[in-house]
């Protein structure tokens, strides 16, 4: 065995641990069209590419937006 530092030796562990689950929407993306809807008086509003909904505010009323996706699955 060659112990100079090199790593060839590959360990053999099969990283079989915790936190395999994909979250919400099953780890996918709603992708870059859609609307943001406020969830308290219902104004909608294009989303944004690279913004989170949740992070937008509502211009009526001022409630966090969500995803018009995820909103249609709780009805």
């Amino acid at each position: 065995m060659n112990n100079s530092g090199k790593g060839l030796n590959m360990g053999q562990g099969r990283g079989l641990g915790r936190g395999g689950g994909q979250g919400r929407n099953k780890g996918g993306s709603y992708g870059t069209g859609g609307y943001c809807v406020c969830a308290k008086c219902g104004e909608k509003v294009v989303h944004q590419q690279g913004i989170k909904c949740t992070s937008v505010k509502c211009p009526k009323c001022g409630h966090p937006m969500v995803r018009e996706e995820l909103l249609k699955t709780k009805e």
